[in-house]
């Protein structure tokens, strides 16, 4: 009898079948392979064991089972993973399990306000005298009745307390309201609603869950002291520099057109979608952040923005722009003509939008026709400001030989000598970004290598899986000196003890996808002996150095001299291996 719904879930889907739904699987041997979806790269490195059950990326090192490849691919918590595969599998998640009760938190509640804020905000669009007002305002910025129920859009009635009474007579308290970015307090301590007398656009995460709002205003329009737009401020489920608009509908386009379509709002996302480009997402007021990009890499390495971009002074944009180049996005630029955004050009004719995506520039290309539409070539100064814009751009191509055509093309259209360029190149300077930007905590602390002797044990173990008669070979000596995980591991082998453990797992997937010949295993396996024998001595070695210091210093000279006969003896059996 299965204990939860999580070894239900389990026993009814096969890992084959959640993977190959979100990426291309290729069968080899008894496994599968295919190029990872979390990191770039040419040739595939990762691997589903059927038999198993798990996956495992040996290049990025990612891995785990089902409910960790849904998290990862879907950017989701474990409690979202559950749902969608409990749907997957046919499976009731009923409200009194343990994993129910541990999901259902404060979290929970808070996309419920957010449910009940949307539903709100679209009656009021629907129903009140200035709702009305504002919807026909939309339709005349082009936005079909279609999209207004497709994108839930609402109104927020022009009341300190039209929401928050609402929410209230629906059992939520004035602190809930205000985690759900939704209400404040002001000094005196009076509540009142965030959202008030703007057009309301819905956010949603990966899952289509509200989980943020965009007001927009509509009748002060002109007015420039008012802000044209305010959004939900950092919650427990909302974090703009996490969160795509649009991306949630836009996924599974972008993956089959491999393309993605980069805007800068909710009504240009709307009118892009509109003129049949389903392959688009926006950000919410915020430049391009690496979290965003990791998400759009799971779906693919090519962006098209539409942003309206100063190379010389938009030094946000050229930021982002410079982050999806780091992660491997071939970046091009969509140029519409002046003083028109996407949401403009759809209004005015979708083919003027066609086109645009159409003669899309490469990134290089856009910097080199902007910089050199902006200043005088002809003159010093403007080839001075030229090279400015363009060295740092040049300075960070990683590929020599696509920097050198670069530096021939702004030679060839500054008529100035490469020599020159190069010198100046070097000057250069390009923004550094960390390590590890984008990541997670957990996976910035991941990026830690590993040890020497760590790698050595765990080849041990691969290779003795591809040919357990070799566990002989192990000397009972040998097995002292690997840590205690791999000791365990290469004892129960030895028993022919079944081994339950995501580590173990992790190892004999490694050792199943391994390529080698037979007869290279046992010469292997005496020389990882061997090396983490010399790693002891090593170790041995430098711990006596330091004993040998601490004695100096004490002017314990007998103690020095045992010391160093212990070094001596050491350093030759080293010397031996």
């Amino acid at each position: 009898m299965l204990s939860s719904p999580v070894d239900e879930i389990k026993n009814r889907l096969d890992i084959i079948e959640v993977v190959g739904s979100y990426i291309k699987l290729q069968k080899t041997g008894i496994n599968y392979r295919a190029i990872c979806p979390f990191h770039s790269e040419k040739k595939p490195s990762f691997f589903v064991s059927p038999s198993r059950q798990i996956w495992h990326c040996f290049g990025c090192g990612k891995g785990g089972d089902i409910f960790g490849f849904v998290k990862e691919i879907e950017g989701v918590e474990f409690g979202d993973a559950l749902r969608i595969l409990a749907q997957k599998a046919g499976v009731e998640l009923k409200r009194k399990t343990p994993e129910y009760v541990q999901w259902k938190s404060e979290r929970e509640d808070l996309y419920e306000i957010c449910e009940l804020a949307t539903r709100f905000f679209e009656k009021q669009l629907g129903e009140s005298k200035v709702g009305l007002e504002a919807r026909k305002y939309l339709l005349a910025r082009g936005i079909s009745e279609e999209s207004i129920k497709k994108w839930r859009i609402g109104y927020a009635p022009d009341v300190w307390q039209g929401l928050s009474d609402f929410l209230t007579s629906r059992s939520y308290d004035q602190e809930q309201i205000k985690k759900a970015g939704l209400g404040l307090s002001s000094e005196k301590g009076s509540f009142y609603d965030r959202f008030r007398g703007r057009i309301i656009f819905p956010v949603f995460d990966l899952n289509s869950q509200v989980v943020g709002f965009g007001g927009r205003v509509f009748k002060d329009k002109d007015n420039k002291e008012i802000a044209k737009y305010v959004n939900t401020p950092q919650t427990m489920l909302y974090d703009k520099g996490r969160i795509l608009y649009g991306l949630d509908r836009s996924k599974v386009e972008i993956r089959r057109k491999d393309f993605c379509i980069l805007v800068e709002g909710y009504v240009d996302l709307i009118m892009v979608s509109q003129a049949g480009f389903q392959n688009v997402v926006a950000t919410s007021g915020t430049a391009l952040t690496p979290f965003q990009l990791k998400i759009l890499k799971r779906y693919s390495e090519n962006l098209f923005t539409a942003f309206d971009m100063d190379v010389a002074g938009d030094a946000a944009t050229k930021r982002g722009i410079d982050l999806a180049q780091l992660q491997g996005f071939n970046v091009k630029v969509v140029t519409l003509p002046e003083d028109m955004d996407p949401a403009d050009a759809v209004l005015k004719d979708p083919k003027i939008w066609e086109k645009a995506v159409e003669d899309a520039k490469s990134i290089m290309d856009f910097y080199f026709d902007s910089a050199f539409a902006r200043f005088d070539k002809a003159s010093a100064d403007g080839k001075k400001e030229i090279s400015k814009v363009l060295l740092p751009v040049i300075k960070r191509i990683p590929n020599k030989i696509v920097q050198a055509h670069w530096i021939g093309e702004l030679s060839k259209r500054l008529k100035v000598k490469e020599e020159n360029i190069e010198e100046e190149l070097k000057k250069a300077k390009v923004e550094e970004y960390p390590e590890g930007l984008g990541l997670e905590p957990e996976e910035v602390k991941n990026l830690v290598p590993k040890s020497r002797k760590e790698l050595l044990e765990e080849r041990l173990v691969t290779l003795i899986l591809r040919a357990p008669q070799n566990m002989e070979i192990i000397k009972e000596e040998e097995l002292n000196r690997v840590s205690p995980q791999i000791k365990e591991i290469l004892v129960q082998l030895k028993e022919n003890k079944k081994i339950e453990s995501d580590f173990f797992n992790y190892l004999a997937l490694k050792a199943e996808v391994e390529e080698i010949e037979e007869k290279e295993i046992s010469p292997e396996i005496q020389c990882c002996l061997k090396e983490i024998l010399v790693i002891e001595i090593k170790d041995k070695l430098d711990q006596i150095s330091q004993e040998i210091k601490r004695a100096e210093e004490e002017k314990n000279w007998k103690r020095v001299e045992e010391l160093t006969q212990e070094f001596n003896q050491l350093a030759k059996q080293k010397c031996q291996k």
